[in-house]
């Protein structure tokens, strides 16, 4: 039988990980007080996380990225990741960086559905192109965005330009033989539902699925799920195995304006 609680343990692997939540959040402040753009906290509900943080580009904006943070659903908040807009915003984009309600306070189809909205939001305060990217969690949910229950209004879902899905999670269902589900509380209609990998596509907006060539493999199997099944529906999608980097380090390099991941996520790649 497989140990699926080990094949999501990304900690487990990664010497000193314990130590990164801190750094993270420590590196985020120290990026957003030499900002000069910076609105935080927009309402997109009611809630006490239903908030977005908007970093803006020195000039004139060119659209807007997107931004969901991971932590499987269960943890961590849009402070925790502002210094990763850098890249982007370098170039010229406005970025939106939202929080949303955690399990087990809100389940995984209502986050769903917080997220449509805070895009909603963020594509009334900033115009252009979107493009969306998440990591791990927030992989499965910008990827969700484009399924055929979208709930994005049309006028939203026709601006998104491109997705990138790094370390997303695609197929929800081997997470119900987790210990992780005591918290996630899915059922297997739940697991279905949420899962990209089972949706058909929307539309035929790009998807780039991109992962560390050192994570865990059943995240490398995920990501090379989503990039297949997808093509059978000719949506241009890309695997990228991103040699030498691990489920923490994959996304290092949007903070940086040279990086492929960066020129990926805005286009140029």
């Amino acid at each position: 039988m497989r140990d699926w609680d080990d094949a999501y343990a990304n900690s487990a692997h990664i010497p000193g990980s314990e130590k990164l939540p801190a750094l993270w959040a420590e590196r985020a402040a120290d990026y957003r007080a030499g900002l000069k753009g910076f609105r935080p906290d927009i309402a997109y509900g009611s809630r006490e996380r239903q908030r977005l943080d908007l970093i803006l580009p020195d000039g004139d904006s060119k659209g807007l990225i997107v931004f969901i943070h991971g932590g499987y659903w269960m943890r961590f908040d849009k402070s925790d990741w502002t210094d990763l807009a850098e890249g982007a915003r370098h170039h010229g984009w406005t970025v939106a960086l939202p929080s949303y309600t955690l399990t087990p306070a809100a389940r995984i189809s209502e986050i769903t559905a917080e997220v449509t909205a805070a895009i909603a939001k963020a594509a009334s305060v900033a115009a252009g192109p979107i493009r969306l990217a998440g990591h791990s969690a927030g992989g499965h949910l910008v990827t969700r965005m484009l399924c055929d229950d979208s709930g994005l209004d049309p006028a939203v879902y026709n601006r998104i330009a491109g997705t990138l899905s790094i370390s997303g999670l695609h197929d929800l269902r081997p997470l119900l033989k987790t210990r992780m589900n005591e918290t996630l509380r899915m059922t297997v209609e739940e697991a279905t539902l949420e899962s990209a990998a089972l949706h058909q596509p929307r539309g035929h907006s790009p998807v780039t699925a991109w992962v560390g060539g050192c994570e865990r493999p059943e995240f490398i199997r995920q990501s090379d799920l989503m990039a297949n099944i997808w093509t059978g529906f000719d949506v241009p999608t890309r695997l990228v195995v991103d040699p030498g980097l691990n489920h923490f380090t994959v996304i290092d390099g949007l903070k940086d304006p040279s990086s492929s991941i960066t020129a990926r996520l805005i286009g140029l790649d």
